[in-house]
């Protein structure tokens, strides 16, 4: 199981890796998905049922989204690569928390944009992602 961030990061950049060779990962986040994580943890384990982890990279070609495992933090199948040039307009409200920051992307297929949770532990990479992509800072 990884545990540590930077296990976590190669592992999602050897997933990367096999599906483009010539691509580098940039900035990679762990996200969870739906409202404020701290409502999902009050409501317990049955809103557990309704979140969706997801690995968000950057990379010099695309954004890059993988299913995250929710025991083995570990990135499973290919949601989705969307070329970097179009994921800039697909990512809106970016906030930067304590604790909890939190930006919605639209997903391809889906009819509203998804929010994407991520935690204090994540914040540098988050401080990465956010410029990498839309060429703003993270507020």
């Amino acid at each position: 199981m990884a545990i540590r961030k930077s296990t976590m990061q190669e592992q999602v950049a050897q997933a990367i890796a096999q599906i483009n060779p010539g691509d580098r990962a940039i900035a990679t986040i762990h996200t969870v998905t739906g409202p404020s994580p701290w409502l999902i943890n009050s409501l317990g384990v049955i809103a557990q049922a309704f979140v969706k982890y997801y690995f968000v990279t950057v990379t010099e070609q695309a954004v890059v989204f993988h299913k995250a495992g929710r025991m083995s933090a570990r990135p499973k199948e290919l949601v989705a690569a969307i070329p970097r040039h179009e994921a800039a307009r697909l990512v809106s409200e970016v906030k930067r928390n304590a604790l909890w920051s939190s930006l919605k992307f639209q997903l391809p297929g889906e009819p509203k944009p998804t929010r994407l949770n991520v935690a204090r532990y994540w914040r540098p990479e988050l401080d990465q992602w956010v410029p990498a992509v839309t060429g703003a800072q993270a507020a």
